[in-house]
């Protein structure tokens, strides 16, 4: 896992793909880890995981609200959804809710680059380059109160833009929600961007949540509304089908879905499957987060 700030990238300033890889290899051998480790962050960075290719990464996507099909939110979702004006709604238990705007909710924050492993309940998995800034110094700036323990999460729905809403694989809108420290682990990012260009839409532009160690659906995408609740939620897939979606959804290779075992994995780009990591790799940051609790009951 790689971070460091993101300069201010226009489309023309992008780097080709395949000098991109090289140079993410490079920086993963060099000088990164060194900046991490001398801001503090404690976040080790990793050289043995090349990204995934752009052209995977944007049009191999689960995103129901414009299909099923893993092809169709890339047909689909650019020509249909609106990406501006976007603003968030945050409520709940905090001192100072609102609607802001998108820009402004990002504005205050540099960019970070981070090199993030992405592992699907599946049974699949990507590495992707994302741009975002870090969950926690979003939220804090709403000064959530005493009473807000977890943080939930909800996708737009609309459906004159999202053909899929028709269909009720789920509950519409999607609800995904985390525990607040979960949520403000820096780790945990708010992604605007992937290979150094903004977010597409089949990727959930413009506004998504990644956590790396969690499976991909806790990754919530085109966030509309964040609110702090001192009650759990009920994420969306665990709405529809508790006994194979847990709240958590933490990667975990020896809890198994109830229709398929976990403990593999296949890389996009990849023939041979390959072991699959406890917390998707990311144990030694985010493993104290859940000292004293029974991972196969909290899954």
């Amino acid at each position: 896992m790689l971070i460091h700030p993101a300069a201010d990238l226009r489309d023309h300033d992008v780097t080709d793909q395949a000098l991109y890889l090289d140079r993410r290899r490079f920086l993963a051998l060099g000088a990164a880890a060194g900046t991490l480790l001398a801001a503090g962050q404690g976040l080790a960075a990793t050289s043995d995981d090349a990204p995934t290719p752009f052209e995977a990464v944007t049009t191999y996507n689960n995103y129901y609200e414009f299909g099923t099909a893993k092809e169709d939110p890339a047909v689909t979702a650019p020509s249909r959804l609106k990406l501006a004006p976007w603003s968030v709604a945050v409520d709940g238990e905090c001192a100072k809710p609102g609607t802001v705007a998108l820009d402004d909710l990002i504005r205050p924050l540099k960019p970070e680059e981070r090199l993030y492993r992405m592992r699907c309940v599946e049974g699949w998995s990507m590495v992707i380059p994302w741009q975002g800034v870090p969950l926690g110094q979003v939220l804090k700036r709403f000064e959530p109160n005493s009473k807000a323990k977890y943080v939930e999460f909800t996708t737009l729905a609309d459906k004159a833009q999202m053909p899929g809403l028709r269909v009720p694989v789920l509950d519409w809108p999607y609800v995904e929600g985390l525990r607040l420290d979960e949520a403000m682990h820096p780790l945990t990012l708010l992604a605007t961007g992937l290979y150094g260009k903004d977010l597409l839409a089949q990727n959930g532009a413009p506004l998504r949540l990644v956590v790396p160690w969690k499976y991909g659906f806790k990754s919530i995408k085109s966030i509309v509304r964040i609110r702090f609740s001192e009650t759990q939620p009920v994420n969306s897939w665990q709405k529809a089908n508790s006994r194979e979606y847990g709240f958590y959804s933490n990667v975990n290779p020896e809890v198994d879905h109830p229709r398929w075992s976990q403990a593999s994995e296949r890389r996009i780009g990849e023939f041979r499957r390959r072991k699959t990591l406890m917390f998707n790799g990311y144990a030694d940051q985010v493993a104290s987060l859940y000292a004293g609790m029974d991972l196969r009951v909290n899954y």
